[in-house]
């Protein structure tokens, strides 16, 4: 297949840049929007906590399992078609939960909302690195991640407004016009690219046993189901062994050979669990408790995402210079602070005084940590590796928020009677929060101890590495080679170049 090289300047260049820009932020705002809804679903349709679990859930138990596959069937069938399947699935979905009646199919809709993710998110990368020419790519991941952290930035306050003005419902239905620009602008100016030496065989196997050990591990959590927590524990483990010895392996085994690799995927397992806890529970403590309104709550968050925009950068340019066991030791330690000052949020608990230094002093913990965590990750490995080395520290992540969430309010108390009463809500709420602080400590430790050798050298990522729940860190499996914000195809040939 003869694939077409664009250059940044050329309008079909920047349409790929903007085709990829609103994929990924589909996904993204879907992960982060929802949050600021919550209590009005639960309201509107009356849920308990458990249910609220579950709709968060739902969506990132999909995606992190099937994120993975997801890249493989673009390498393998052609990545700007499953892009686009994946878009139009998540718009279909989306138009699902916007009219879903009850609790029970908003879920559904939800899981079917999160294989969509699955299917465009590694594709939004995947395509700038095949479509812009080498000389541009850097250009063009910056404009990615800065435009994607833009609408992490916008997304809570969009959220909180429509809640507000239109419903929670519209939270879900705004997605369909721009899943139909997505689409029109992917067919019409994205050139096709595929991977010209795929795996013989698609790791269904491994696949399976993924959405299999983590749907019922997440089931016995949230409904706490020791039968179903014990079979989705022993399903993971028979995930590890087909992965050991499968030929096609969704995640080489080789990968953990590597003692940065595994320090850094220890560390990430940690912080992105509180990452998952702080991101559920703190909107609902702003609203349910301090009283804040969705929008209030919405703009109450931003702060994290624009010290994410000024920081993450410089933070990514130290970790280049002098290694990232510094910045990944200090951020989750700057990050728990931030969390013992959200333990003084309660009823009507001031912005300005109270919930502001908290999000700030958060935000910054977060903003020295995840670029030098990315830098850590893909200076562990080979360059012919480090798309899915990528790939699988994103699935780690979004495995351990899945857990978190499904685990954390019932470790803590947080019950459907304590959606009642605001006392009995912010006590769970604390005790989350010392239970989030705890796993940022151990990510600070584990990166004390165990990173020690500096990343490769690589360019700083240009523009924001967004955290867990507010970002896409995307890869474009194994076929690509990231580094920094240079995206290369590790299988690169003579192309014909447009403009």
């Amino acid at each position: 297949m003869t694939e077409t090289v664009l250059r940044l300047s050329t309008r079909r260049g920047r349409w790929v840049v903007v085709a990829t820009v609103l994929g990924s932020s589909l996904a993204l705002l879907d992960g982060t929007v929802v949050n600021i809804a919550l209590p009005h679903i639960g309201e509107d349709l009356g849920s308990g906590v458990a249910g609220l679990q579950w709709i968060l859930s739902g969506y990132t138990l999909a995606l992190a399992s099937l994120i993975l596959l997801g890249g493989a069937l673009g390498d393998r069938w052609g990545r700007r078609r499953v892009f686009v399947w994946g878009t139009v699935w998540f718009a279909a979905a989306s138009l699902l939960c916007g009219i879903a009646p009850d609790i029970p199919l908003l879920v559904i809709a939800r899981i079917l909302q999160g294989v969509g993710a699955a299917m465009l998110t590694p594709g939004s990368l995947a395509l700038i690195s095949a479509s812009i020419h080498e000389d541009d790519r850097g250009a063009a991941i910056g404009l990615w991640s800065g435009l994607g952290g833009v609408a992490g930035a916008i997304g809570p306050l969009l959220g909180g407004w429509l809640v507000e003005v239109a419903g929670w419902r519209s939270v879900f239905l705004l997605n369909l016009p721009l899943a139909a620009l997505v689409v029109w602008a992917s067919m019409r100016h994205v050139p096709e690219s595929r991977d010209p030496h795929p795996p013989d065989h698609l790791d269904v196997l491994g696949s399976a046993c993924a959405v299999i050990g983590l749907g019922a591990l997440t089931y016995g959590l949230i409904e706490m189901n020791l039968i179903a927590g014990v079979v989705g524990a022993v399903v993971l483990i028979a995930f590890v062994v087909v992965e050991v010895r499968s030929p096609n392996a969704l995640v080489p085994p080789s990968l953990f050979s590597s003692r940065m690799f595994v320090a850094a995927n220890l560390v990430t397992l940690a912080v992105y669990a509180a990452l998952g806890g702080v991101f559920f529970l703190l909107v609902l403590q702003l609203q349910l408790v301090a009283g804040y309104s969705p929008l209030e709550a919405g703009l109450a968050t931003i702060p994290i995402t624009l010290a994410m925009l000024a920081f993450s950068s410089r933070a990514g340019s130290y970790a280049q210079t002098h290694g990232p066991r510094l910045p990944m030791t200090v951020g989750p330690a700057l990050a728990a602070v931030g969390l013992l000052l959200m333990t003084r949020i309660g009823p009507d608990a001031s912005y300005w005084t109270v919930v502001l230094p908290a999000v700030v002093v958060f935000g910054l913990g977060l903003s020295a940590m995840v670029a030098p965590l990315t830098a850590a990750v893909l200076g562990s490995v080979p360059v012919e590796q480090s798309g899915i080395a990528s790939g699988v520290n994103n699935a780690v992540a979004r495995t351990s928020q899945l857990l978190a969430v499904a685990a954390l309010p019932g470790i803590a108390g947080i019950d459907a009677e304590s959606m009642l009463d605001p006392d009995s809500f912010s006590d769970g709420f604390r005790i989350a929060m010392f239970i989030c602080i705890a796993l940022l400590l151990v990510g600070a430790a584990i990166a004390a101890v165990l990173i020690r050798a500096p990343a490769a050298p690589a360019p700083a990522p240009r523009g924001p590495v967004p955290p867990g729940p507010i970002p896409e860190s995307v890869a474009c499996k194994p076929h690509c080679d990231v580094t920094g914000p240079a995206v290369q195809p590790a299988l690169a040939r003579p192309r014909p170049t447009e403009g």
